[in-house]
């Protein structure tokens, strides 16, 4: 975990995260959808029910699936179904002046019909203010995919509004904690982005940490501790193959994927100092891009792909640090306490986001990469392992609520929240996935 990251002793590590086990019972793998802060500023937003023809599959609807993803968002505050005076599904049914009566901005109609073993979703989007439809598509899923068809309909309705892509259709991977019949069990999943769907990817009594997407969304690099020691390894989703790409002596941590998806930054002790490397993987050779004798760890590309960022203690103290090419001298991003670190870029190269503690809490902040202004996001007090969403807009994190540990997923600018706990046991270890075309 991010506060523990500054021993190079496997003896060590393995201690600290033995302390971090809260030992519960009969974890679930699907999250939990828990709101608990909104945005004053979000766009009002109608998701009127869509029309039924045909036999459409009972269980989730298309139109709640939209709304709630908006909701997650921050950006939208969707009005109830039960507040609106009609329920519309084509543009002759929209009578704008009941939706202005109601405060507005936007509204979504559609209907749902079925074809063989597929569903088709017509939709439209409309502008109430101007009266005009901005959106209006057709799209079809299986019957058992009623959810991916919702998450395309939000990513789609996202954008036309904001001119930005959605990235409701993408993936989290995360880990879970809780015991079996007395032992620790660590399960790495892989979920819809609200949590649904959730599939266990891998399984064992050892920890499992720093899970990362690679681009294309086909893999996830890990650091396994299965052999009894640090080692790093990718796992090619579609069909569970798993390789070890990294088994050193010392530490074996903190993998991140090249834009390409050709190679890997990872932290290496295997010199006797941990130190970033990078491993090409088609021919496993190393490049050591640090050569310090403080701790560097925690690297990721930025925007440009080819510099880095990543956290040093050669300052003292952890502290976020740039590198913008490899050998060049890397400047220190962070100032605003003794404790800044995990790094994690946005995609347009405004902002790193990161873990920073302030008196005896450690919150989420962020850095104004163009004036080195600091904004710490987050209000709860043990808030860890940041990853941003593809499109820059959502952040997720693992944090404590109410004694649970959950992830949480705030706006970029911290203005709104909603939380993924498990059922029982622990949740940890975000990693938001791609966007994939």
């Amino acid at each position: 975990m991010t506060k523990r990251i500054w021993t190079t002793s496997h003896k060590a590590v393995a201690a600290a995260l033995a302390a971090l086990i809260m030992l519960a019972t009969g974890a679930r793998a699907e999250l939990l959808i828990r709101i608990t802060e909104g945005a004053d500023a979000a766009l009002p937003i109608s998701v009127v029910p869509f029309a039924e023809n045909g036999s459409i599959p009972p269980g989730d609807k298309v139109a709640n699936i939209v709304r709630d993803d908006l909701a997650m968002s921050g950006e939208f505050r969707p009005l109830s179904p039960e507040k609106m005076l009609s329920l519309p599904s084509r543009r002759e049914e929209v009578y704008f002046r009941d939706w202005r009566m109601l405060g507005q901005r936007y509204v979504l109609v559609g209907e749902l019909s079925r074809n063989g073993d597929r569903v088709v979703a017509r939709y439209e989007l409309f502008d109430v203010n101007q009266e005009k439809r901005i959106l209006g598509e057709t799209a079809a899923a299986s019957v058992n995919s009623m959810r991916t068809l919702g998450h395309h309909i939000s990513d789609k309705v996202y954008e036309a509004i904001t001119g930005v892509p959605g990235a409701f259709s993408t993936k989290l991977a995360y880990i879970t904690l809780d015991t079996f019949n007395g032992k620790p069990r660590y399960r790495l999943q892989v979920s819809d982005v609200d949590g649904k769907r959730a599939k266990i990817r891998l399984e064992s009594q050892e920890p499992i940490l720093s899970p990362a997407w690679s681009p294309d969304g086909k893999r996830l690099a890990y650091v396994s501790f299965e052999t009894g020691k640090p080692a790093i390894y990718i796992h090619e989703l579609s069909s569970g193959q798993r390789t070890k790409v990294a088994d050193f002596k010392g530490l074996n941590s903190a993998p991140a994927w090249s834009e390409d998806g050709r190679s890997l930054l990872m932290t290496l002790s295997k010199d006797g100092n941990a130190e970033i490397y990078r491993m090409e993987l088609a021919s496993r050779q190393l490049t050591k891009l640090t050569n310090h004798w403080a701790i560097d760890t925690e690297a990721t590309y930025d925007h440009s792909g080819d510099g880095i960022f990543f956290t040093s203690d050669r300052s003292g103290g952890p502290q976020i640090y740039h590198m913008k090419s490899p050998g060049a001298e890397p400047r220190r991003i962070t100032f605003g306490s003794r404790y800044n670190a995990r790094p994690r870029p946005d995609n347009t190269g405004d902002y790193v986001y990161y873990v920073h503690q302030r008196n005896s809490a450690f919150h989420i902040a962020r850095t104004n990469l163009n004036n080195g202004e600091e904004t710490v996001l987050t209000r709860t007090e043990s808030d860890e392992s940041p990853s941003v969403s593809p499109n820059g807009r959502m952040l997720i994190y693992a944090t404590k609520q109410g004694g649970d540990s959950v992830l949480t997923v705030i706006s970029a600018d911290g203005g709104a929240a909603y939380s993924l706990p498990a059922s029982e046991g622990d949740v940890r270890e975000p990693a938001w996935g791609p966007i994939v075309n």
